[in-house]
């Protein structure tokens, strides 16, 4: 029999300066010691894995030595390109190496899937980790953790019933006006709300081209620092937003949502 393939939750303040909220606080106890008896992890980041299973041993010890897990990490072209690489090649290529990466699985392992932060293949690399274990009939299980894209939409107060995750916007100017126009006549159209991150550093650069581009109707929320201390969760209308401009911390990790 396989083993398991467990979609392990991360917090969300990877990258954060501390104050940090206790790993207890965003991950129920269930979840913290399914992690601490798990010896088989695929990851983004196995630097940053070993300093979230520091935290995890703080408080349910793990069942082996941090030395003694084994760490694979995902190939580099997940990191630059994404899972789904273009082609048949591409595709194929890139499932060759999510089943290499689950043998211990195939072996009768269970393993776990992490990302730097949130829950893995939601905004961030490892659906092709997935659709592997799938494809070989290894039983995948989510565990409970916090997604950013959901507490951002909930207390939105946007349409939760209709909505779409959009990943980055253009980094050019002229192509990222363009796209802001068109997920504002998708959301004004359909009433579907439109979600999207950004690099913390940029955050500012994108709001502020936000509120050039998009009609003074439409409606913004920015939602930062999310389960942090310092988290803030703000929706107003562009109209609004123009009389009132915030200045957005720049090492921050934020959610958008635009609609109507």
């Amino acid at each position: 029999m396989s083993g398991t393939l467990y979609l392990v939750p991360a917090p969300l303040d990877f990258g954060c300066e501390p104050p940090l909220p206790p790993i207890t606080d965003v991950l129920p106890q269930a979840t913290l010691e399914q992690m601490a008896r798990l010896r088989y992890w695929i990851t983004e980041n196995a630097k940053t894995t070993r300093a979230l299973l520091k935290r995890v041993d703080a408080v349910v010890p793990l069942a082996a030595p941090l030395q003694e897990l084994q760490i694979a990490t995902l190939p580099r072209e997940v990191h630059k390109k994404g899972d789904h690489l273009p082609g048949q090649a591409g595709q194929a290529d890139m499932a060759k190496a999510a089943r290499a990466l689950l043998q211990p699985a195939l072996d009768g392992h269970d393993v776990a899937l992490a990302s730097e932060a949130g829950i893995p293949a939601v905004a961030d690399p490892g659906s092709s980790v997935v659709r592997a274990a799938h494809a070989a009939g290894i039983p995948v299980v989510p565990l409970v953790g916090p997604s950013s894209l959901l507490l951002a939409l909930a207390a939105s107060g946007l349409n939760g019933q209709n909505f779409a995750f959009t990943g980055y916007l253009p980094q050019d100017i002229q192509e990222r006006a363009k796209r802001l126009q068109a997920l504002e006549l998708l959301a004004q159209r359909s009433g579907q709300t439109q979600l999207w991150i950004e690099t913390p550093y940029r955050n500012q650069a994108v709001f502020d081209h936000a509120l050039q581009c998009l009609k003074p109707e439409t409606r913004l929320c920015i939602a930062h620092g999310l389960t942090l201390p310092s988290m803030q969760i703000q929706q107003a209308s562009i109209a609004q937003w123009r009389k009132n401009r915030p200045t957005l911390p720049p090492k921050l990790p934020a959610v958008f949502a635009l609609g109507v």
